[in-house]
């Protein structure tokens, strides 16, 4: 390698900020592809290292500064249930979630639209809705999700979402970092700067997600979040 060629992990990160300067729809490589485990591996440091080195400390300062309180979100979970759901259980379900329809192919976005559908008709049991008419429309969209993913296999990603791909990633990045607002008991605009982790990973999850594929993003989900739960569990 000469002087002159960049380093792979540079080349790397020049290839991260080109896809947030405009991100578009990419061909997963996969985790066999040549180099696909080297670019994992600088990834995953990378969203580490951003996290412990300037977000956490920044959102210390932030929540000091304005009495804010901290976050529950592993105080929410059992003891006994800690490593399983934290390192396994929740990298899976949020990524399946966020990320994993954004290559845009039929059967994800529909499978997303059951998804979305199921969640609000258990949010609308919350609010008073009869249990056994959601039960049943549950179960109607369960039954759903399937026929349309085995119905729609063999269709690509349609043109409207190759176009407006920058939106839908830049949202599903949004939703990421503010659906972890339930990890405070009180949450108001002031807080907002608190989720600027949650931001930062669904950024480059998304993008290993779009460059790899959903099992690498989490891998990378997975290990962060045992590196902020050693770090939780360090701090006291």
């Amino acid at each position: 390698m000469s002087e002159a060629e960049p380093a792979p992990a540079r080349m790397i990160l020049h290839e991260f900020a080109a896809f947030l300067r405009r991100p578009a729809l990419l061909r997963p490589t996969g985790l066999r592809a040549s180099g696909a485990l080297a670019r994992l591996a600088a990834m995953t440091a990378l969203q580490i290292a951003v996290l412990l080195l300037l977000l956490l400390p920044l959102i210390k300062f932030w929540q000091e500064r304005y009495a804010l309180g901290s976050p529950d979100a592993f105080g929410q979970v059992p003891p006994a249930m800690m490593l399983p759901v934290v390192v396994l259980i929740a990298p899976t379900i949020e990524e399946m979630l966020f990320r994993g329809w954004l290559t845009g192919r039929a059967r994800a976005l529909w499978l997303l639209a059951c998804a979305i559908g199921c969640g609000v008709l258990l949010y609308a049991t919350t609010r008073g809705l009869n249990p056994l008419p959601a039960a049943s429309a549950i179960l109607a969209l369960a039954l759903a999700a399937i026929a349309g993913w085995l119905a729609l296999r063999r269709r690509g990603a349609p043109g409207w979402f190759a176009a407006g791909f920058p939106l839908f990633f830049y949202l599903s990045a949004a939703a990421f970092a503010l659906a972890h607002t339930v990890n405070y008991s009180h949450f108001s605009a002031l807080a907002l700067p608190m989720v600027l982790p949650q931001l930062w990973a669904a950024l480059v999850l998304g993008f290993v997600r779009m460059r790899i594929g959903l099992p690498a993003a989490i891998i990378a989900h997975a290990v962060s979040n045992a590196a902020m739960l050693a770090t939780a569990t360090l701090a006291g």
